[in-house]
């Protein structure tokens, strides 16, 4: 099996891959428009923050996994890889910790001015009278807007650092919300008009792009922090600039939009003039610990997809496909039987959506349950059940509407 990685991966784990048995294509510098001429005759392609166009993807003739060593897949093209028959995967929540310590060095960064602070010594200048003003975060009160895995790490520490803690997240019940010691919010806007500083962690989805709005903006505290080490696309960042420019808030942004594609490149967004603005370059999982445990997950996807075929942790598998009727297939373990049967579903005009088989203990029997999209009239049933001595039971089930 070829393996292309096209970002930066810890190389101490690339003999891993080669001990399975894959060859291994390291090309952490490719740029991703020249992907499509490289891709073709690897099976698995695995990416950090490098897009994954649909060029690419259709270049790939025998692409089968494309694997995102991160949180998010938004720089992949996800609905042509699904049109195209490809797993998409990811390493959810082994970044967690690396972002929630992000969170509070760009909230104590904002509140302190470090960044400016260490400008001016650099320029050897010398100025406590100015750089003694801060707020402090002990008692204020911290929004956290969305609770996955991230958002927990940052109300672990927030407890620490005193801070009184709400949230809201579309799965988050009040019930919930107390089994973590936070204040419940009915929604997003209640976030805004009640925290001294909101942090966010939703993933980027179309009913979370631009979520923070002009509107929103303006619901928040005056002098209040926006943090946001998520995805860009959940700012509206030209009402975010407008807003900063008003002086009204100040922010620390981990990501934006838009930002450079490459690891280095000039950034000339007008955001980055504002003085209430502390930035860092999109390195919310960029610790040692974090890429770690990453390239860990990353291995155990390759290992078992290598081994089994199965794409752990992929996000484009259907959630409901149109199958709504379910034949359950008892049958000697024998060559040749659920090809048979599958031949009278064939010739029936009917599709097959999902099929598993399960063996049985000694290997004698099985059991195969076939999802169809129509029902299977008694003819095709009987011819099943009668055309062939190794069909122990047979069941159609209606499953769907």
């Amino acid at each position: 099996m070829k393996i292309f990685i096209a970002d930066k991966y810890p190389e101490a784990h690339l003999e891993r891959f080669k001990q399975l048995g894959c060859t291994v294509t390291y090309n952490p510098t490719v740029k991703a428009e020249d992907l499509p001429k490289l891709i073709s005759g690897h099976k698995v392609l695995i990416v950090r923050s490098k897009q994954v166009t649909g060029e690419t993807l259709k270049a790939g003739d025998g692409l089968t996994l494309v694997l995102r060593a991160g949180a998010g897949v938004n720089t992949i093209d996800v609905k042509t890889a699904s049109a195209l028959g490809i797993f998409v995967t990811n390493c959810p929540g082994k970044n967690s910790i690396a972002v929630a310590e992000l969170v509070f060095a760009l909230l104590l960064g904002m509140d302190r001015r470090i960044a400016d602070s260490t400008a001016a010594l650099r320029a050897h200048k010398w100025n406590k009278k100015e750089f003694s003003k801060a707020d402090g975060i002990f008692g204020k009160t911290l929004g956290v807007v969305g609770v996955g895995s991230i958002g927990r790490e940052v109300i672990i520490r927030a407890k620490a650092f005193g801070l009184n803690v709400i949230a809201w997240s579309r799965s988050l019940t009040p019930a919930a919300a107390e089994k973590l010691g936070v204040g419940h919010c009915a929604d997003v806007d209640d976030v805004f008009r009640r925290a001294d500083i909101i942090t966010l962690h939703t993933a980027l989805k179309p009913e979370t792009r631009k979520l923070v709005n002009a509107a929103r903006l303006a619901l928040m505290r005056p002098n209040a922090i926006l943090i946001n080490t998520a995805r860009g696309e959940v700012v509206d960042q030209a009402a975010l600039h407008a807003a900063l420019a008003a002086k009204k808030i100040r922010a620390g942004l981990d990501v934006f939009d838009p930002e450079p594609a490459e690891a280095v490149a000039d950034f000339n967004d007008p955001i980055l003039d504002m003085p209430n603005l502390c930035g860092t370059h999109h390195i919310g999982a960029s610790t040692e610990q974090a890429q770690e445990a990453i390239a860990e997950e990353a291995f155990r996807i390759v290992e078992t997809f290598v081994k089994t075929g199965e794409a752990l942790n992929c996000v484009n598998l259907a959630k409901r496909t149109p199958a709504k009727w379910q034949l359950v297939v008892r049958h000697y373990d024998r060559v040749g039987v659920l090809a048979f049967v599958l031949d009278k579903i064939r010739r029936a005009n009917i599709n097959v959506e999902e099929v598993q088989n399960i063996v049985f203990e000694g290997a004698a029997a099985a059991s195969c349950r076939i999802q169809l999209n129509a029902e299977p009239r008694e003819d095709v049933l009987g011819a099943i059940t009668n055309g062939n001595p190794d069909i122990i039971g047979l069941e159609a089930i209606k499953i769907g509407i």
